[in-house]
């Protein structure tokens, strides 16, 4: 049973730390003492040294982003209104790229995947081996895509891309170069 009450040594940082006893200082945390209170963190967050400088900052709009972009590919294939679902998702029908050109949302494509074998090359490289995967070791695995015209092409953006774009959406008109 976890009662939040710990054990452990008190540094200050200036070189001097206090030791009260054989367990060391004392006092209780809130749960998920490892953080800021209030603040949730994940397993997979490494443990890092206070003064330890993030090599990145943390965008709080990616956070999850893969969790997000999960929960959107189960939402939107079953939504009655998948136009909404767009809106509410903030995917943008119409858009500029980093360049200027306009940008109009054709389609959005979601694949489903199935890991069923997999090949490893032969020792010495003469070849590979193919095995089929038992059931434990297949993987599901499923893939998005929005699908922009940019006047003259089509352009595949995945869903932090699409995301990040500004929205245009009022109604518009562009011209087809040759006509």
């Amino acid at each position: 049973m976890h009662n939040d009450l710990h054990h452990h040594h008190h540094d200050h940082g200036d070189g001097h730390h206090h030791n009260y006893g054989p367990n060391g200082h004392h006092h209780s945390h809130p749960p998920g003492h490892n953080g800021p209170a209030g603040k949730p963190l994940q397993w997979q967050t490494p443990h890092l040294p206070a003064d330890h400088a993030k090599e990145h900052p943390v965008d709080p709009g990616a956070v999850d982003l893969d969790l997000v972009e999960t929960a959107f590919l189960e939402g939107f294939s079953r939504a009655p209104d998948p136009s909404s679902f767009l809106r509410l998702a903030g995917i943008p029908f119409v858009s500029e790229s980093g360049d200027g050109t306009r940008l109009h949302l054709l389609r959005v494509e979601t694949e489903d995947m199935v890991d069923v074998g997999a090949v490893m090359p032969l020792v010495g490289g003469a070849g590979v081996a193919y095995h089929p995967l038992p059931a434990r070791l297949t993987s599901h695995r499923r893939r998005l895509a929005f699908v922009y015209h940019d006047g003259a092409a089509q352009r595949r953006l995945g869903f932090a891309a699409a995301r990040a774009l500004s929205d245009r959406s009022a109604t518009s008109q562009f011209a087809v170069p040759g006509h």
